[in-house]
Formats: C-alpha cells, structure tokens, sequence
C-alpha cells in the first residue's frame, strides 16, 4: 500500500501508538469528542494533522467500518531479513513463514495471533502472496503494529539464512508422519504455513526439519489457514511457557 486508509478507532490508536507515519486523520462531525479523547492526545503529541469532516466523506473514502474516524497512512515498512536475525540472536524466537497465502483477512487473524503468542515475525514472500493491506490491517486489530512482517524474495533461501541463525523448521501436511503435539517446540522455530488450497510447495517441503499434521475427527476434511496456524503458534506457546505447579 502506497498511502492507504486506516479505518476504525482501535486502529488507528493502534497506530499512533504504533509511531507509523500517519499523514492525516480525519474525525466526523457528529462524533463526542470526549469519546476518542486518547486518540486526539496521541495524535497531538505525534503532530498528526486532524480534520473534521462530514460522515458522508469518510464513507468516500472507505467502506469499511469506521466508528467515525479514519487515518491517512504511508506504505507499510517491511523488516529486512537481516534485520530480523540480529534483533533476536541470542534469544529465543519464533517465526512464522507464509508460503503463497492469498486472503488478507487470514493474514490479518494470523498477525492478531502471533502478536497473542509472542512470535517475533511473520515472514511472507513478495510475489504470489498477499501484502499488508487496509483490510489486513483491520483484522488484525491493530497487530500489524506490533509484530514485524518481513518480505523475501526467495522462500528458500529465507530459509537456509534462518538455518544458518539456529531455527529449526515445521512444515504442515495432512499426511504427516508426526502429530503436531510431538515435536519439540523448545527450539528456535520457523512455523510454515501454506497456500489455502495447495499447501506448502513442494521444494519448501523439502526444506522442513520437522513435518507435523492436526489430526481431525470430523467430517472436514482440512482447516481454514489461520486456524491452523493459531493452533500451532498456541503449541509452541504451551511448550515454552508451561504451567507452574
């Protein structure tokens, strides 16, 4: 997204808080001003232009809903890979990598999930896949700020940098020889998850140091993209965080 809008009032506080580059919020008319009180502070102390406008030109320029604000918003910044293996050398971390994902709304679930876990990055590559965009942001609710998105290039090479930073990888099949609950989530992990209708490629695959599968019951016969990698990421989260007795 060049300059995109950002609908919503959790949204945009989001990203102020955020320290994104907003170039402009416009409030309606109508709006109690006591209501986004923080918003105006935030916006305030950021010297972020803001303008009253009627309800209809909010709706020129968005049809999502916008509880009476919407915010002018630059490009999305990608973390360099590079940058991303620096920040947590050291550390214990987990990634997720998108292999070809096409719905921006699972995008947007999957960042609201990795922000829920704790997961340092989510990891896609540039072509053949959705990008941060308005409608991803809006998922996420607010997520988009707080968990990095890096954009490669190259899937596989991604991957062979990250080998070489100490991640060990999990790719997901349905016909997995490892029950997802069994693998040994105290490393250094790279979640893959795949395109919504062909999974994880083939050369990916290959690449994986681990394969798991979810088992089902049901009469489904697989799981929405997000789901799946919420499960997985909540995996990890138990493993590395368990209970105290």
């Amino acid at each position: 997204m060049s300059e995109s809008v950002l609908a919503g009032r959790h949204a945009v506080k989001e990203a102020l808080q955020g320290n994104r580059d907003l170039n402009k919020i416009l409030i309606q008319d109508s709006i109690e001003k006591h209501q986004i009180n923080d918003i105006l502070k935030l916006a305030k102390k950021n010297k972020v232009v803001v303008q009253t406008v009627p309800k209809s030109k909010l709706e020129s320029f968005t049809n999502e809903r916008h509880q009476g604000i919407i915010a002018f918003i630059s490009a999305y910044k990608y973390m360099p890979l590079d940058t991303l293996i620096q920040n947590v050398e050291g550390k214990k971390a987990n990634l997720l990598l998108l292999d070809g994902l096409e719905d921006p709304h699972n995008l947007g679930s999957i960042l609201r999930t990795a922000d829920a876990t704790g997961f340092d990055a989510v990891i896609i590559p540039n072509r053949r896949s959705v990008q941060i965009t308005d409608t991803v942001a809006r998922v996420s609710v607010g997520a988009v700020e707080h968990v990095p998105v890096v954009r490669v290039t190259n899937v596989n090479q991604a991957i062979d940098k990250l080998k070489d930073a100490g991640f060990w990888t999990v790719g997901t099949t349905m016909d997995a020889p490892m029950d997802y609950r069994e693998y040994p989530a105290d490393i250094n992990t790279v979640l893959i998850i795949g395109n919504e209708g062909d999974g994880i490629s083939k050369k990916t695959l290959e690449k994986c140091d681990f394969t798991v599968t979810i088992p089902m019951v049901g009469k489904i016969s697989s799981l929405n993209a997000s789901v799946s990698a919420g499960i997985l990421m909540y995996e990890v989260y138990r493993k590395q965080y368990p209970l105290k007795e």
